[in-house]
């Protein structure tokens, strides 16, 4: 058994340091309906291609803090519609802006659309703010941009993080679904919380110039449409 979890373990690490050097090789993750997540630094995108190289959903940057929306948010969020991908949209939030003031800038920038995955809130930002002081209740904000988001779209939106940023602002935080950060390995923190996990932070895909993040959708195509339908389990 020893030696088992020896090897096991020494797959895991392999596996993280082939995604952290912009390998390929996710194995734990095929087993799930892969999507991926995009912003500005992507580019023009080929959606149609895109989708045909299994991609199932996407979801795709809207806004930052309290005043920044991404450039191509608008172009991407009608091209992967078009292209007849299952989209969302993500709000990266800063510490540095009250949760009140990122959740009306994101409400601004994302239509109401039928059949949109939950919107996302990208909680990493490890600060400190170049102005002003950093916020120091971040679950409070956060759950104050949750509440006015879920109120506008009807969906309680689900919080990507990352390790880092969890354990040392979120270890308190209950009642939520989870986006997760793991490279090559499966998450390790919030089993039985994450419902997308992305495995990749540099893969490739048909229509797009450049590496792009993967993630992997915990479930099958009816459990990715009742995602879609603001189900909550």
């Amino acid at each position: 058994m020893k030696r088992i979890a020896l090897i096991a373990g020494a797959l895991a690490v392999l596996a993280a340091l082939v995604a952290m050097l912009g390998g390929w090789w996710t194995p734990w993750a095929s087993r799930y309906i892969q999507g991926v997540d995009v912003s500005w630094h992507q580019g023009p995108i080929d959606w149609r291609a895109l989708a045909a190289d299994d991609v199932a959903f996407a979801y795709i940057k809207a806004s930052e803090g309290a005043d920044h929306v991404d450039p191509r948010f608008a172009v991407n969020w009608r091209e992967a519609d078009a292209a007849g991908l299952r989209r969302g949209a993500y709000h990266f939030f800063t510490l540095c802006q009250p949760g009140a003031r990122q959740a009306a800038n994101f409400i601004a920038a994302v239509p109401r659309a039928d059949g949109a995955l939950p919107p996302a809130l990208d909680l990493e930002h490890m600060g400190p703010c170049r102005r002003g002081p950093t916020m120091p209740d971040v679950i409070a904000e956060a759950r104050i941009f949750l509440d006015r988001v879920e109120a506008h779209y009807g969906v309680r939106p689900i919080i990507y993080t990352t390790r880092e940023f969890h354990d040392a602002h979120l270890t308190a935080l209950t009642g939520e679904r989870f986006w997760l950060r793991s490279l090559g390995v499966e998450p390790r923190f919030r089993q039985r919380d994450w419902i997308i996990w992305q495995h990749h932070n540099r893969g490739h895909k048909d229509g797009v110039n450049g590496p792009i993040d993967l993630n992997a959708f915990r479930g099958d195509a009816a459990a990715l449409a009742a995602f879609a339908s603001g189900a909550t389990s």
